[in-house]
């Protein structure tokens, strides 16, 4: 099971830092419930008197630009056949207002480079140190570095689902935690390559919670593809989705594939694993979209409440 003793890292709130951070994140969640597109979980949704309309998409989507910035700026790059992109907006960042788009972008460019960094210590197993990642952030950005860090801990939180824990104070050290015991580090697959997909399988644990616990596939792939996530093309990040989804999570009981009864021509529905019941909680995903939302998980009333009743249930054992 994924280790949960250590702090999960809060980035001090400084000043200009914490205020250009907290500027990008309400205003990111501002486009969201502005955005004319109905939410992936629209029809759960609806079914939330007073609630505001909450998805994910926006948040995940950039996330992922923070991460696909880098690859266009770093020698290495993220991953072979790099050739997703994901539609950036940095003008859409409040850092400190004093800062031109240019350094924003930066900024953003900069965030990317130290989440390389991060999964690339997490893929090594090896002790993540403030001191290394001052020397990826150009010493005009310095002063700039927890909200490059708040970056990077947001993106690889969102996408891998794997968070930033402080280890030692004293000597600013840290280690990733993955929020499910996915093999091979999150990779699922064995080998040093690829990327933990701990936070695509969060996400799509939560549609299916809050689509009933039952989403039918349709639902599923209109959610992924709004962050450009297609079956049938290999993603930089999550390699093929549908085989990923419908066969690697599947095998592994993370998720239940199925054919809808009495559906002709044939069509087919997700449900939670039994050892996505054993490693996480309704709650535990419900807090992981509030993350992204920047919200508490009693913003959504019913599925809360559904959260809590399941928590007083015995957490079942996967062998």
């Amino acid at each position: 099971m994924p280790q949960g003793h250590k702090r999960k890292l809060h980035i001090p709130a400084e000043h200009h830092q914490a205020q250009g951070a907290t500027q990008h994140l309400g205003n990111a969640k501002e486009e969201a419930l502005a955005s004319s597109s109905p939410p992936p979980s629209e029809a759960a949704t609806q079914k939330q008197p007073g609630a505001r309309s909450h998805s994910p998409v926006k948040w995940l989507q950039r996330a992922l630009s923070t991460i696909t910035k880098s690859a266009d700026v770093s020698n290495t790059g993220l991953s072979e056949g790099a050739n997703c992109k994901v539609e950036n907006n940095p003008s859409s960042s409040k850092a400190p207002p004093s800062m031109t788009q240019s350094q924003r972008e930066h900024l953003t460019e900069m965030a990317g480079m130290v989440v390389q960094y991060l999964m690339q210590m997490y893929k090594m197993k090896q002790p993540i140190r403030k001191a290394d990642m001052l020397k990826i952030v150009s010493k005009k950005y310095k002063n700039h570095f927890h909200e490059i860090l708040r970056r990077a801990s947001f993106s690889i939180e969102v996408v891998f689902g794997v968070d930033l824990k402080e280890d030692d104070a004293s000597q600013h050290s840290y280690s990733l935690v993955s929020k499910m015991d996915l093999p091979n580090n999150g990779r699922v697959s064995g080998g040093s390559r690829g990327f933990p997909k701990t936070g695509l399988l969060m996400n799509i644990l939560g549609m299916i919670f809050m689509n009933g616990n039952c989403a039918t596939e349709q639902k599923i792939w209109e959610f992924l593809n709004k962050m450009k996530i297609y079956a049938g093309k290999r993603h930089f990040l999550f390699g093929e989705p549908k085989k990923l989804i419908t066969q690697d999570f599947v095998k592994l009981k993370y998720l239940e594939y199925r054919q809808v009864p009495d559906s002709d021509p044939p069509h087919y529905e997700f449900l939670w694993g039994p050892r996505a019941c054993a490693e996480t909680s309704k709650m535990k995903v419900l807090e992981f979209w509030a993350m992204i939302n920047e919200t508490d998980p009693s913003a959504f009333p019913s599925w809360y409440e559904e959260a809590l009743r399941d928590e007083e249930e015995p957490r079942p054992q996967f062998p």
